[in-house]
């Protein structure tokens, strides 16, 4: 049988972001500018390079619109019409993306795809009958274990064929991996055909089964089916059953208050079509070929697909989302997130979302507003106020963060080792605003807590060294974070001034060389490196870093141009190295690790 880890293996052959479709049986045929020489070919080509350029840039509507105007003039060409279908679904638009797979088909093609598209169109169109026959085209052996049960399963729903429909999902039954999400199939489509005992027999497999695990969709279907049927009162204890500390906590608890004050005689249900139910099964595909990095692109166009099959599918704009946001997409994920309605159990988290998005892309404004309008809704969430901590501490409103950060350790339930990212945040704002009283408690206690993790004992370290405070600790702590990140440049930076602190020129150099390598863009590191130059003696080099590190962005906030400036006019004087143990500090350098 087909085993999760053969699934996640690309056997469509289909990639977003280079050929596409790369699925013929000779070699894909390449557009050459030599063969566009009548002003139709022209134009073709141009248009072709303007998708090339749209798509590298992953804005995928322009590059399919650009595609499509190529082929216009070019209909022949199998590689651009490959490019067309696989993008067009990428963007859930299916319908285009299903003409344009069918005429592939009929000229060649030989990639199972164009039968997905084409089927759940046709499911889409009501036309069940004839999406079976088309999925049932599908070859190989993921397929026909996998894949095509499942969906097959809801096209006979789709023909009111409920013992047909149980007959053909029964296969995915005998892989133990696909147990659970069998059980959850079997139940709907019995659901859907109002069979409420075998519907109640399916899920309470899952329910009452340990070893099966349930999912969020699962625990939203059978709660309904709870209240549907005269049993809110297990639908209530089944929602609160679980938890979570992370994102699905919020979902959770929404689900939980949902199900508390739902009305049984107003209650629809989940599955209430065959194309709802097809969503799911798409989404079920989606989700497991998610799990692997090499299926992403295949879970992006099979998530909608779903999306297609039932637009008001809020868990799988989650996941289509999750999925732009792995693509560094986060404009396009928030679009995504936008189209949740506050009603739903996903609001909540999708803004949570939308505002890291909004910090990826550096929009931090927008983040802060987001995040203070939903604090105002949920004031004892720490979490929210550790995000908006972060913001303001980025937006140097170190007052202000430090505000949120504080209320955010009032609020933890308990203090436990992963909250050390709390009181790390807080001594990092604490430290910016020199009131090293304060920041040097909070690393300490984050130190503790995350059990010398190395950004916390860089960090710590650093400060004392810029303090002269405990050197001997200091250097210490710096070459344990070294050892745990050799190739960071921050912390390379960090190691080599600690030995310009204690006057090891040569080491510092090597060290500070090697941080520029790593980060040779900031300004910090260069006039560290200056430094160092200066009395090791190579004072021209020493001019040149301090001139680089005026021109360079400095996002640590510790770089006075004024003083670099200086630097450069009138040189150094030779400091007094910190007082430390030779001893012990000897002894510590021993055991850098050496690449």
């Amino acid at each position: 049988m087909a085993k999760i880890s053969y699934i996640l293996i690309i056997v469509f052959s289909i990639s977003l972001f280079n050929s596409c479709s790369n699925h013929w049986t000779g070699q894909p045929a390449e557009i050459k500018q030599s063969e566009y020489n009548g002003p139709k070919l022209k134009k073709s080509y141009g248009a072709y390079l303007a998708g090339r350029v749209a798509h590298l840039r992953k804005n995928f509507n322009a590059a399919a619109d650009y595609y499509i105007e190529a082929l216009k003039e070019d209909p022949e060409n199998r590689e651009l019409l490959g490019r067309v279908y696989v993008i067009l679904a990428s963007k859930g638009r299916i319908s285009e993306a299903a003409k344009y797979a069918e005429i592939s088909l009929k000229k060649g093609d030989k990639n199972n795809f164009t039968y997905i598209i084409m089927g759940v169109d046709k499911m889409k169109n009501g036309r069940f009958a004839e999406a079976n026959e088309t999925i049932s085209q599908l070859n190989g052996v993921v397929y026909k274990e996998f894949i095509i049960p499942l969906m097959s399963a809801w096209g006979y729903a789709g023909q009111n064929k409920p013992d047909q429909a149980l007959k053909t999902l029964k296969i995915i039954e005998k892989e133990p991996s696909f147990r659970a999400l069998y059980h959850f199939h079997a139940g709907m489509i019995n659901d859907y055909f109002d069979r409420p005992d075998e519907a109640r027999r399916h899920y309470e497999i899952i329910v009452n089964e340990e070893s099966m695990e349930m999912s969020f969709r699962a625990l939203q279907v059978i709660t309904n089916f709870y209240i549907r049927n005269g049993e809110k009162d297990k639908a209530i204890a089944l929602s609160q059953k679980y938890n979570d500390e992370k994102l699905l906590a919020d979902m959770l608890k929404k689900l939980a208050q949902n199900v508390k004050k739902a009305d049984p005689a107003k209650t629809a249900k989940i599955v209430d079509n065959p194309n709802v139910g097809m969503s799911e099964a798409l989404f079920s595909i989606a989700a497991t070929l998610r799990q692997g990095s090499a299926g992403v692109d295949l879970a992006h166009i099979f998530i909608c697909l779903s999306i297609y099959s039932n637009p008001r599918y809020d868990l799988a704009k989650l996941l289509l989302a999750d999925i732009l946001e792995s693509r560094e997409m986060y404009g396009e994920a928030n679009d995504v997130y936008d189209e949740i309605d506050e009603e739903s159990e996903a609001y909540y988290s999708a803004q949570v979302k939308k505002a890291g998005n909004l910090v990826m892309m550096q929009d931090y404004a927008s983040a802060e507003l987001l995040l203070k309008s939903l604090a105002l809704e949920n004031p004892d969430n720490y979490q929210l106020m550790l995000d908006l901590g972060d913001v303001l501490r980025i937006r140097n409103k170190q007052d202000e963060a430090i505000t949120y950060y504080e209320d955010a350790i009032k609020k933890l339930p308990k203090i436990e080792n992963q909250h050390w990212v709390l009181y790390y945040a807080l001594g990092i704002s604490y430290e910016s605003l020199d009131d090293w009283k304060k920041a040097e408690p909070a690393f300490k206690k984050a130190l503790s807590l995350s059990q010398n993790h190395y950004l916390v004992q860089n960090y710590l370290g650093y400060s004392w060294l810029k303090r002269n405070l405990h050197v001997n600790e200091a250097f210490n702590l710096i070459v344990d974070a070294y050892n745990q990140a050799p190739n960071d440049g921050h912390i390379t930076d960090s190691l080599g001034w600690a030995f310009f602190k204690l006057g090891k020129y040569d080491q510092a150099i090597e060290y500070l060389e090697k941080a520029s390598e790593l980060e040779p863009a900031n300004a910090l590191i260069s006039d560290h490196l200056g430094d160092a130059y200066w009395f090791g003696g190579r004072k021209n080099e020493a001019e040149f870093q301090w001139k680089h590190a005026l021109i360079m962005e400095d996002d640590s906030g510790e770089l006075n141009k004024k003083t670099v400036r200086k630097k450069i006019k009138y040189g150094l004087e030779a400091p007094l190295p910190l007082k430390y143990d030779p001893k012990l500090v000897e002894e510590k350098a021993m055991f850098i690790v050496q690449e």
